[in-house]
């Protein structure tokens, strides 16, 4: 009786390839994420906040980019330069959902900043994220500084560095393209622009010659390609791609993200809901149940549990204490507080 073998072929389709549990899971923090800048919205609607700024839209690609981060401290593991609308790669890496909501609020609780800094200012030594700066896309210059030390010391670690498409415009960005392939010592850095289709009021597309963003990696023949940000899908298998060939090949590489804009730019512009603009949740969720591969009670339940979490998270924070003025000089200095500075909040 002959023998015959028979090979399980691999799956086509990208969704299996992540499987249910992952999905489900990348679910989740989505629905965390759009329940926690919803509740930022409303507290600076309602003057417990002074300024809102934040991603809602933007989940479906820095869920799956925060789930793939080196995470640790030091070089040898990735360092992040953020921009402010990260919130969702930093929940995904683990941040507890109420220190987004006590840096809303300035509380002198907020680890962030201890409630120095406006919303989504984040601030993660021992994950390496470094602290954000509200100066648009210096990030990108700042990323040369952690790329090179990374660079020179080899391993797997790589710089992570984001921002908005309109911020592409700024000498840093281009600043970054050029240092991260200088022939002498090319950078281990994934850029990232996130292209919302506005800069600020401006729509991108009367804004940028380029066709894409990503073209500009042409230019320094370096890798780079667009995806469907609102698609995590794509998304997760696009960054796993930029990761691998940043952390094997030391070299840099660009993505640039397509998402939509739910709430406009920021609480300055009124922070309403766009009409017309894609949601990436919702189209997530129907091919997850199209898939079968999730149910409308995993679906419910995730935005349940996702409410329940910020709500309790919301009212402990509104109990907890504003910063008082001596509450400045902590921090300020690293050998401590010279003599000659006063010590309660005086001129």
């Amino acid at each position: 009786m002959a023998i015959t073998s028979q090979t399980s072929k691999a799956p086509t389709d990208p969704y299996l390839k992540l499987g249910k549990e992952r999905l489900l899971g990348m679910h989740r923090l989505m629905a965390r994420a759009r329940v926690l800048e919803e509740q930022l919205i409303k507290m600076s609607k309602s003057g417990e906040g002074f300024f809102w700024i934040g991603g809602p839209g933007e989940e479906a690609f820095n869920v799956p980019l925060g789930l793939q981060v080196l995470k640790g401290r030091g070089v040898a593991h990735d360092y992040l330069h953020l921009h402010y609308r990260s919130s969702a790669l930093l929940l995904s890496m683990g941040a507890p959902m109420i220190d987004f909501i006590r840096q809303m609020r300035a509380a002198a609780t907020d680890p962030y900043s201890r409630g120095r800094n406006f919303v989504n200012h984040l601030n993660i030594p021992e994950w390496n994220v470094v602290p954000m700066c509200p100066t648009i896309e210096v990030q990108y210059s700042m990323a040369i500084g952690t790329a090179i030390a990374q660079a020179r010391s080899g391993g797997r670690g790589i710089t992570l560095v984001n921002g908005g498409d309109a911020g592409t415009a700024e000498g840093d960005f281009h600043s970054c393209l050029v240092w991260a392939n200088r022939p002498a010592l090319p950078l281990p850095v994934l850029m990232i622009v996130v292209n919302n289709g506005y800069g600020i009021s401006t729509p991108a597309a009367g804004q940028h010659g380029e066709k894409h963003i990503s073209d500009w990696a042409k230019v320094f023949d370096m890798p780079g390609r667009t995806v469907d940000g609102n698609d995590p899908v794509a998304s997760y298998f696009a960054i796993s791609e930029a990761l691998d060939y940043c952390r094997s090949q030391r070299r840099p590489y660009l993505i640039e993200a397509l998402t939509s804009r739910l709430y406009g730019h920021s609480s300055s512009s009124g922070a309403n809901r766009i009409p017309g603009e894609s949601d990436c949740i919702t189209l997530f969720e129907e091919q997850l149940l199209k898939r079968g591969l999730g149910s409308q009670e995993d679906v419910d339940a995730a935005w349940k549990n996702a409410r329940a979490e910020c709500l309790d998270a919301y009212q402990k924070s509104k109990s907890e204490p504003q910063p008082k003025p001596e509450d400045i000089w902590p921090g300020m200095f690293s050998s401590g507080l010279p003599d000659s500075y006063p010590t309660k909040g005086g001129s």
